[in-house]
């Protein structure tokens, strides 16, 4: 099963805070932080090495040029904080 097929998926990226403006086709955990979507790993760096108080960071949708997307980087990716299910830039990648 992918889980994108999966019925407990919308209720799994809840319970980390991800409103559903942010939702992409991959979510992740890592250190207790919530990660959604195609983030750059450079941002994941970032969030780990500061630690902010916020519940992840997402990179909504699938833009093309972004980390396992074909297709030309068209700007710096806008890397959403998530805090709280309301969200706020956590930086440009």
């Amino acid at each position: 099963m992918r889980a994108a097929d999966d019925p407990g998926i919308a209720a799994f990226k809840a319970q980390y805070g991800l409103p559903e403006s942010t939702w992409s086709c991959h979510t992740a955990v890592v250190a207790g932080y919530a990660i959604e979507g195609h983030v750059p790993m450079e941002a994941i760096e970032d969030l780990l090495a500061t630690r902010p108080d916020i519940d992840g960071i997402a990179l909504p949708a699938m833009p093309a040029g972004s980390p396992g997307m074909p297709g030309v980087k068209a700007g710096p990716f806008e890397i959403l904080a998530v805090k709280d299910g309301t969200t706020s830039l956590f930086g440009l990648y």
